[in-house]
């Protein structure tokens, strides 16, 4: 039975007895406060005065605190595009040993973008098994993935899995690029330099690149997975005729505030430079900001308020109107990659083949399903696919027979479903790991379709 009304569940998170509009449902709340807001000039302190007014650099800083500085962005940027920020810090980032390569306890993940299959075979990769002696690091593993790093060119997409917390005098940094987390099964803590953000389930954050960060776990094992670009940031795209506000509105995005600051133990500093894991050892706890402001900081947002746009008389709209991020590349009018939310939707097109058509595609496709199906009756969370650009892809022929004679009433398809969509301009290699096991090769569909009689 099609419901007459868009079911509309709450979120746990409220604020000021206002309880926000979501599709998604949580299984635990978010005890952490956030600004809100994308593309402003944030700031947060958890010291009045920590920082400074009127100046950026005063000769003296509140109670002998430390002045430092991240910039992600060339400083002669445009000043729309620019990315830095100012701390307030107990101790300066140099406060660090020299780096070595890093020696972890159990494995060395493998991140870098070496012995990649470059074929034009479409794959489907069941949920990643999660070892419980694994952490965020340790179960971090390349899907795919293409570019340089050192050239700021190119991305990865990872699947992670962990049974644990990484250690507590422990944090993880990317030099390489900024990484996009989208939670699958599990919620994750992610204490970062600017404030702690819970993501949980239908969440995604983006932690830019430098930035140091720590995950705990909140309620078991976790789950999901991530994208890194090389190049570039994630942005909101531009509305164009759209009007000023759909897809993903600038207001729900929620940056992290600081917490008041507790002197900890020194701090193991891991960071992947080049696809390699160095680290160091910072003089006490890295989280040791007690005042910050600028324009590149964490975020997270939820998918369940994503406001979807569609075709709504005849014919489809192409996917690209899901974009929640997009990342340009050195091309005017080509993103180096495009981050979708496929949520659940009304589908009301008429006179129309509703489902998605047979298509190549100059795009590399990648999909994650975070929650539900593809056929609506087998639950396929965790499990996502790849179709590398220009190999043909298209609906199966039971879809393609029930596309061509279903009645066509206004229906809302995946009621419980949440997927994410990656489209690159880039073609990209898959590691070996990633084609054995019970990865399935979508092969030979020879025999699929007799020729039409014409």
């Amino acid at each position: 039975m099609v419901n007459s009304h868009l079911e509309v569940r709450e979120n746990q998170n409220t604020k000021n007895g206002v309880t926000a509009k979501t599709l998604s449902t949580f299984t635990v709340g978010d005890p952490y406060e956030y600004a809100y807001g994308l593309n402003n000039y944030h700031e947060s302190e958890s010291i009045p005065g920590a920082n400074p007014r009127g100046c950026i650099h005063p000769q003296k800083a509140l109670v002998n605190l430390f002045p430092d500085r991240l910039s992600t962005a060339p400083f002669t940027i445009s000043r729309k595009e620019q990315k830095q920020t100012y701390f307030s810090r107990t101790l300066p980032s140099t406060s660090t040993r020299q780096y070595t390569e890093w020696k972890p306890r159990s494995k060395l993940p493998n991140l870098k973008l070496s012995d990649l299959q470059f074929k034009p075979i479409p794959y489907i990769f069941p949920p990643q098994d999660i070892n419980e002696q694994d952490d965020f690091i340790t179960g971090l593993k390349v899907l795919a993935g293409v570019g340089d790093p050192a050239m700021r060119k190119g991305l990865a997409y990872y699947v992670y899995s962990a049974g644990l917390s990484m250690p507590d005098n422990q944090a993880f940094t990317s030099s390489d690029g900024d990484l996009l987390i989208v939670a699958q099964q599990g919620s994750l803590d992610i204490m970062t330099e600017m404030g702690p953000m819970r993501v949980r389930p239908s969440e995604i954050a983006v932690i830019p690149r430098g930035i140091r960060f720590h995950v705990s776990l909140v309620e078991g094992p976790i789950r999901g997975f991530a994208l890194e670009t090389f190049i570039g940031h994630f942005e909101l795209p531009e509305l164009g005729p759209i009007g000023s506000s759909g897809l993903a509105n600038a207001r729900d995005f929620q940056i992290p505030q600081l917490q008041p600051y507790k002197p900890g133990p020194d701090t193991e500093i891991i960071n992947k430079y080049c696809g390699e894991l160095f680290s160091t050892t910072m003089k006490g706890s890295v989280f040791n900001v007690v005042g910050w402001h600028g324009s590149t900081f964490p975020f997270k947002y939820d998918l369940g308020k994503y406001c979807t746009m569609g075709a709504i008389s005849y014919d489809h709209a192409d996917p690209c109107i899901w974009t929640v991020f997009t990342v340009k590349s050195d091309v005017e009018g080509i993103p180096a990659v495009d981050v979708l939310a496929i949520p659940p939707r009304w589908v009301v097109h008429e006179d129309t083949f509703r489902p998605p058509s047979f298509h190549r595609n100059v795009a590399s496709e990648f999909i994650a399903i975070i929650k539900g199906s593809l056929d609506g009756k087998n639950d396929a969370s965790g499990l996502s696919s790849i179709n590398i650009n220009l190999t043909a892809h298209g609906p199966t022929r039971a879809e393609y027979e029930t596309g061509i004679s279903e009645d066509q009433k206004p229906v809302r398809i995946s009621n419980d479903n949440m997927l994410v969509m990656f489209e690159s301009s880039y073609v990209l290699g898959i590691p070996d790991w990633a084609t054995g096991g019970k990865t399935v090769a979508i092969g030979d569909r020879y025999s699929e379709y007799e020729p039409a009689q014409v």
